[in-house]
C-alpha cells in the first residue's frame, strides 16, 4: 500500500481526540462535581476543581476543552477542503458551503446557549457559544487555506496574537482609561458590551475581538493538519507534533508572565499554551493509533467523536440525566449521596447509546 493512499485515509486519531474532547464536555464535568458532592474528599475535591473555570487569571484542565474542539476543528481542514479543491470546486462553491457552516453553526449556538428556544428577546444573547466560536475560527481559517501559502497562514497567525495582544494593551476605553487585561476593564469587553447592548451575554466572557484567538488556534490545528497529511513518515509526525507542542506551551507560559493567561477573553499567551496541549494531545494520540496501531480502545471515542456536533447539541438540549432519574430512581435509597454519580452515568449511556445507533447505521449528521 503507497504512503499516498495511507494518507488519504481517514485519521482515526483525529476522531478519537474529537470524542475524548467530547467526553469531556458532555459528561466529566458533572460527573466529576456529583462524586465530589458524594464523595467529599480532598482527591475528588481536586478533580472537581480541575473541571471549574478560574475566576480570571491562569488555568485549570477545563480550560483545554474549547480550544481542543477549535483545534480538532483545524486539523480537518487541509483533509476536507484540499478535497475540495483538487475536485477542481469553484470559489463560489467553497464560500457557499463555508457560509452554510457559518449560520449553521450560528443558529445551534442560539439553541444550545442563546435562548433562542425561549422565544423570549430580553433572554437571547447574539454571541455566546462555543459553537459560534467555531463558526468564526473556521470561517477566517477557511479562507486563509484558500487563498494564502502555508508561509502567509503562519504570518496570519502571528498578526492575529500580536494585533490581538496589542489592542488589549494599549488601547485607551472610553471613561475607563487604557485597556487592561482585568475584568471590566478590557478593551475585547467594552467593544462587546457597546456592540450588543442589551443582547451582550452579560458575563465576563468575550466573543468579538476574541475573533483574532479563534481564529489563530483554529489556524494552529490546520498546521498540525497540514503536518499529518504530509510525506514526512508517521514516526517523525508524531515526534514533530511533540516538539511544537512543546514549543506552543513553553512561549505561552513565558509570554504569560507579561501577558497573563486569561481564558474568558482568550489573551494571545492563553492561545499558544492552549495550543500547545492540543499538539502534545495529538501528538499522543498520532503515535498509539497511527503509529503504534492501537485501536481497539478508541471505538467508544470513536462513536462519540464521528458525530460531535450531534452530541454537543444533544447534551444541551436534552437533560439526560433528567431522563435517566426515570429509570433509575428506585436506585436512590440504596446509593445515597452517590445516586447522582450514577445517574449522572446513566444519563450519559442513554446519550451514547443514540450515537452509537446513529454509527452503527453510518448515520453522520455534518453540518
Amino acid at each position: 500500500m503507497s504512503q499516498n493512499l495511507i494518507k488519504s485515509k481517514r485519521i482515526l486519531s483525529i476522531d478519537a481526540l474529537r470524542g475524548f474532547d467530547m467526553l469531556f464536555i458532555i459528561f466529566a464535568d458533572r460527573f466529576f462535581r456529583t462524586l465530589n458532592m458524594a464523595a467529599g474528599t480532598s482527591f475528588t475535591e481536586t478533580l472537581a476543581k480541575q473541571f471549574i473555570h478560574p475566576e480570571w487569571f491562569g488555568s485549570t484542565f477545563y480550560d483545554i476543552i474549547m480550544p481542543l474542539f477549535l483545534f480538532v476543528v483545524g486539523a480537518v481542514i487541509p483533509f476536507s477542503l484540499s478535497k475540495r479543491m483538487q475536485e477542481n470546486a469553484s470559489k463560489s462553491t467553497l464560500y457557499l458551503k463555508l457560509i452554510k457552516r457559518f449560520v449553521l453553526l450560528f443558529i445551534l449556538g442560539w439553541v444550545v446557549q442563546g435562548n433562542l428556544l425561549k422565544f423570549d428577546s430580553e433572554q437571547f444573547r447574539i454571541f455566546s457559544n462555543t459553537l459560534q466560536a467555531i463558526a468564526v475560527g473556521y470561517f477566517f481559517s477557511c479562507i486563509c487555506y484558500i487563498h494564502l501559502t502555508k508561509k502567509w497562514r503562519y504570518f496570519v497567525f502571528i498578526s492575529c496574537l500580536i494585533s490581538y495582544a496589542l489592542l488589549q494593551s494599549v488601547t485607551n476605553i472610553p471613561g475607563l482609561g487604557q485597556s487592561e487585561l482585568l475584568p471590566d476593564q478590557n478593551l475585547a469587553l467594552y467593544i462587546d458590551r457597546f456592540v450588543f447592548g442589551k443582547f451582550d451575554d452579560g458575563t465576563q466572557y468575550t466573543w468579538l475581538l476574541s475573533g483574532f484567538g479563534f481564529t489563530a488556534t483554529t489556524l494552529s490545528g490546520i498546521f498540525a493538519g497540514e503536518l499529518i497529511k504530509s510525506k514526512h513518515p508517521r514516526k517523525k509526525v508524531a515526534m514533530y507534533l511533540m516538539i511544537y507542542g512543546v514549543i506552543g506551551l513553553t512561549i505561552g507560559l513565558i509570554w504569560g508572565i507579561w501577558h497573563p493567561i486569561v481564558k474568558k477573553i482568550w489573551t494571545s499567551s492563553f492561545v499558544l499554551a492552549s495550543s500547545g496541549i492540543c499538539y502534545l494531545l495529538l501528538a499522543f494520540f498520532y503515535w498509539v493509533i497511527d503509529v503504534k496501531g492501537k485501536i481497539k480502545w478508541t471505538f467508544p471515542l470513536k462513536v462519540i467523536g464521528r458525530n460531535a456536533i450531534t452530541a454537543y447539541v444533544l447534551s444541551h438540549v436534552f437533560n439526560f440525566p433528567k431522563i435517566a432519574n426515570y429509570l433509575l430512581f428506585g436506585l436512590e435509597k440504596y446509593l445515597g449521596a452517590y445516586y447522582e454519580v450514577i445517574n449522572t452515568i446513566g444519563g450519559f449511556g442513554l446519550l451514547y447509546l443514540l450515537l452509537w445507533y446513529m454509527h452503527k447505521n453510518n448515520t453522520f449528521i455534518k453540518i
